[in-house]
């Protein structure tokens, strides 16, 4: 029973989206991700998808998007990203499947883990960051509080956090998702979002104890990566 990862599937069996404005890689993308992923998940492991899951825009047109994952091996664990607009009530969409479960203020257990998160959003620090950006920042800020808490709630004292957006802006610096990461002690946290040349320089690591896990499927080579084995 493992846990692996990865975030920015960008499927589009619905809708016209060629993602090789990012690099040729990506042709072919979801034929990639599934031989890799029938090659080593099994039915007992957890898959952690990060947002970006599907084009489509609304539930009707991601229901073969989201059948696509969901007959995939393994439980299924997805948070929203910024493209994923078809995402509905968290009510509705946790009744669709069996294996494929949504994360919005609430959290799952993983041994003794409880994975938390939100979508995230940019940080401030940015020549572009307005106060529309402002106001959405300190949304999600709440949003990962609500997940963290309802977790330790309930016991748990160990987190894994998934969020769509990069934790800190593009220098780095100390955000207030940092914070909130650093204050509940948070193991492992995965994140996406980032394409083409942003992946020259992403945060990928452990910096002050705790470990960031860069996993937009280009970055992977479109091939989930092992979180706790």
């Amino acid at each position: 029973m493992a846990l692996y990862a990865i975030s920015d599937l960008h499927l589009g069996f619905n809708e016209d989206k060629p993602m090789d404005i990012f690099g040729e890689k990506w042709n072919g993308h979801p034929e990639k991700i599934k031989n890799n992923w029938m090659k080593k998940v099994n039915e007992e492991d957890t898959v952690l998808i990060a947002g970006d899951i599907s084009w489509a825009m609304n539930s009707d047109s991601s229901s073969i998007d989201l059948q696509w994952v969901e007959d995939l091996p393994g439980k299924k664990i997805l948070s929203r990203g910024n493209h994923d607009y078809w995402w509905s009530s968290i009510t509705k969409l946790n009744a669709l499947f069996e294996n494929t479960k949504f994360l919005q203020n609430n959290y799952y257990s993983y041994k003794e883990y409880a994975i938390c998160g939100t979508r995230g959003w940019t940080c401030p620090g940015g020549d572009k960051f307005t106060e529309k950006d402002k106001k959405i920042y300190l949304r999600e800020l709440i949003r990962l509080r609500l997940s963290l808490d309802e977790a330790k709630k309930n016991g748990f004292s160990k987190f894994i956090v998934m969020l769509h957006y990069p934790p800190t802006n593009d220098r780095f610096e100390e955000s207030d998702f940092v914070k909130i990461i650093k204050e509940y002690g948070v193991e492992k946290v995965i994140y996406g979002h980032l394409h083409g040349p942003s992946l020259k320089r992403v945060l990928n690591g452990k910096v002050d104890g705790v470990e960031y896990i860069m996993t937009s499927a280009d970055f992977l080579d479109f091939d989930p990566t092992i979180i706790i084995e």
